[in-house]
């Protein structure tokens, strides 16, 4: 396994921009997401990665080794596409062991390892099978099987290579390739757009838009204090709740509303501002409460696990996530909603100031 380092890496098509000037750090053995929107950029960072794409400015490091002309080859990476890349007239042994038999392996070093795969992969009944006859989950894992089989590359690179694979089997994978990551010690770069595999299972997630790596942190760091109102909003479900402010006095301005509690010296000389709070964290407060905001409410949904409450505050929308076990407001009730605690953010231009 290998570290992986880009620096400032940049790549255009023509008049559109891909990737724009990223710089990240990839230590070896560790699991990193590429999360983000459909045309964001991540599945061309991730080929800059593989030696796939040649970036138009920067370089790609392994190991402190500059690699950015290298083919893939070179690089010695494996990569797990988006679709099942095998051969359908080969057995899912045959397929696992085929990345191995090219580099002359041992055969008896490529049974213990196809072995140790398919068990990982809970394949091991269906070693003798012949890949045409299984169904496209099936599929999918032979390929995730192949992108992990040899221990002797630099990376594996995975490019959304869950799409195909049932709604209900997607956590087993989940779990899986968590697990798979623990006891083999890969460096991983892991694609998606989904938020609950970047989450559940990355060392670390790259959140993307619009070309540009905007934040890197960990789950927490994502969810508690997302760096710029793009990550707030992206993450979570429903994304954080961004409200116009302003300093007045000691309190904030919301609306025609002033909330009290919050002096903050960042604040006092922002002028116009966004305060935003994640719905887990507003909560039902006392009419009048100096922290909360007077709301009318527009929906009241039960999601099953919480009740999703939404309501207006002048020309702002707020939406709380409630305990199932609460009794919600109904709609049209005149409620107050707590919008200030520790885990209350607050953005000047779009970037978090406090």
């Amino acid at each position: 396994m290998a570290s992986v380092e880009l620096a400032g890496v940049s790549k255009r098509f023509g008049a559109i921009r891909a990737v724009d000037n990223v710089s990240l750090s990839i230590g070896e053995g560790e699991f990193f997401a590429l999360l983000g929107p459909s045309g964001c950029g991540k599945t061309t960072m991730l080929n800059i990665v593989s030696g796939l794409v040649t970036p138009s400015h920067g370089t790609v490091k392994f190991d402190g080794v500059g690699v950015t002309k290298k083919s893939p080859q070179e690089r010695n990476i494996a990569q797990v596409f988006q679709f099942p890349v095998i051969y359908d007239t080969m057995t899912v042994a045959e397929n696992l062991a085929f990345p191995l038999r090219n580099r002359g392996v041992a055969p008896d070093k490529i049974k213990h390892r196809v072995g140790a795969i398919a068990e990982m992969l809970e394949m091991s009944g269906q070693l003798n099978m012949r890949a045409a006859g299984l169904a496209a989950d099936a599929k999918q894992k032979i390929s995730l099987g192949r992108g992990l089989v040899r221990e002797d590359v630099s990376a594996v690179l995975f490019d959304e290579p869950l799409t195909v694979i049932d709604p209900h089997l997607k956590w087993q994978l989940r779990r899986k390739l968590k697990q798979i990551h623990h006891e083999l010690k890969l460096t991983l770069i892991y694609v998606t757009h989904d938020q609950v595999e970047a989450l559940t299972f990355a060392d670390q997630v790259v959140v993307m838009t619009r070309g540009r790596a905007v934040q890197i942190g960990t789950a927490s760091d994502l969810f508690e204090r997302p760096a710029p109102t793009f990550v707030g909003n992206f993450i979570g479900s429903p994304g954080m709740n961004l409200l116009p402010a302003k300093a007045q006095g000691d309190g904030i301005a919301v609306g025609g509303h002033v909330l009290r509690g919050h002096a903050n010296t960042a604040l006092a000389t922002a002028g116009d501002f966004t305060l935003g709070i994640r719905p887990e964290y507003v909560r039902l407060a006392q009419a009048g409460a100096s922290d909360a905001l007077p709301a009318k409410v527009q929906k009241a949904q039960d999601i099953g696990t919480y009740w999703l409450i939404t309501a207006s505050s002048g020309d702002a929308v707020i939406r709380a996530r409630l305990s199932p076990d609460a009794k919600p407001p109904a709609v049209g009730d005149d409620v107050w909603l707590n919008v200030l605690s520790s885990h209350t953010c607050f953005y000047k231009n779009e970037e978090l100031i406090a």
